[in-house]
């Protein structure tokens, strides 16, 4: 049983390479027994996604096979509905009873971490992890609970993944070659399907 669990969440549309650069440094550095890409179903910040939990939970398993402690997480997926990591903190900690939980996220999300829906409860629950990029610390607002870490930063955007899936450009060495064959495999983002 895990007892040190990080929860990395987000839409990962796709997954790419930084997230898992992040994952690994995070677990790393706080010597973490499990990191939990943890898909979004419906995120209250980011509603009506260009593909479907389920094709998203899949890129992502396939992103993370073969990475020693790091996870798909798809308890938001399973549960359906808007997504909020309360929730998902709550769940986590009924599933493992006494476990440390670590709530993972960019520089720019902890500087608005306290407009979350219900972040007392998030904060209360897990010690918040922010990254950030070497040279450039941050300090999250509010009393909070929090480890900073630096990890490197690959300038690799989601939104930009898309957007070249759609226009035929190349994806290697952007994302991992399982979530390339996925996205072209299903055709997802306007990708031509194979």
């Amino acid at each position: 049983m895990p007892s040190r669990i990080g929860v990395f969440g987000g839409t990962f549309d796709p997954p790419h390479l930084g997230h898992l650069v992040t994952a690994v440094n995070v677990r790393h550095a706080l010597r973490l027994d499990l990191v939990l890409l943890m898909v979004a179903h419906d995120p209250w910040q980011k509603s009506r996604r260009p593909s479907a939990p389920a094709d998203r939970l899949a890129m992502v398993e396939a992103a993370v096979r073969g990475l020693d402690g790091v996870a798909a997480g798809d308890l938001e997926v399973a549960r359906g509905g808007p997504t909020f990591t309360a929730d998902t903190l709550a769940e986590l900690a009924r599933l493992h009873p006494g476990a440390a939980l670590f709530t993972i996220v960019g520089d720019d999300v902890a500087a608005s971490f306290g407009e979350w829906e219900r972040a007392g409860e998030v904060a209360s629950a897990s010690t918040l992890v922010v990254v950030d990029r070497p040279g450039s610390p941050l300090t999250p607002p509010g009393a909070w609970r929090w480890e900073r870490v630096e990890v490197p930063r690959l300038e690799v955007s989601s939104t930009d993944l898309r957007a070249r899936a759609a226009d035929g450009r190349p994806l290697d060495f952007l994302v991992p070659d399982a979530v390339r064959r996925i996205i072209a495999q299903r055709g997802l983002y306007g990708a031509p399907a194979r």
